[in-house]
């Protein structure tokens, strides 16, 4: 039976070339809550998401969280350098549907991200910020139960931001699904976060 209660990390040891970076760490996320992790760089926040999401396994301590339906934004982008925007976006939903719909939520959601124009151009001919659009498009148009997010709105300005953190929120009251959001940004944190996580 999958496991299907809140994602709770126990006594939690992790560490780098003998820095520890948790010590008998404990924290639990609220499913089907938008849960912020606020902190200043390098206090852990990109460890523990990689934590949940299985990613990292070199570590102490109970991780229970159900894995099965996933998206993860890392800090990097990650995108498929001979895939077009539109066919990265396609790339994670053609698996769970038929061709037809995944190129309709994938136009939907690069019209979104503000990418209508680029959607046939190639990582390689995007700036920085086009390229976090489409990871960003990429992560929301999977639906999935558990949504993690590594400083998603990295680079992009203040009108966009708000108007995609208006889009997650829409996102997440469709789908009632849980969501965990790493940033350092306070006005970020206040806007999304049900639950609000600070680490020093």
């Amino acid at each position: 039976m999958e496991y299907s209660g809140n994602i709770i990390i126990k006594n939690l040891f992790k560490s780098y070339n003998q820095n520890n970076v948790f010590h008998g760490f404990n924290i639990e996320f609220q499913n089907h809550k938008i849960n912020i992790v606020l902190g200043t760089s390098g206090c852990g926040k990109t460890t523990l998401l990689n934590i949940i999401a299985g990613t990292d396994k070199a570590y102490k301590g109970q991780v229970l969280v159900n894995r099965n339906s996933i998206s993860y934004m890392f800090q990097e982008d990650r995108l498929l350098p001979n895939k077009t925007v539109l066919e990265n976006i396609i790339f994670v939903l053609k698996s769970n549907m038929k061709k037809e719909q995944s190129e309709n939520i994938a136009n939907e959601y690069a019209k979104i991200m503000e990418l209508e124009r680029f959607k046939y151009k190639f990582p390689h001919e995007l700036s920085g910020g086009m390229k976090r659009r489409v990871a960003l498009g990429r992560t929301i148009a999977y639906n999935s139960n558990l949504i993690l997010m590594d400083e998603p709105f990295k680079g992009l300005d203040d009108r966009l931001k708000d108007r995609i953190m208006d889009e997650i929120l829409k996102v997440h009251k469709n789908r009632n699904n849980t969501m965990i959001i790493v940033t350092h940004d306070k006005r970020e944190a206040d806007k999304l976060g049900d639950i609000i996580y600070f680490l020093d």
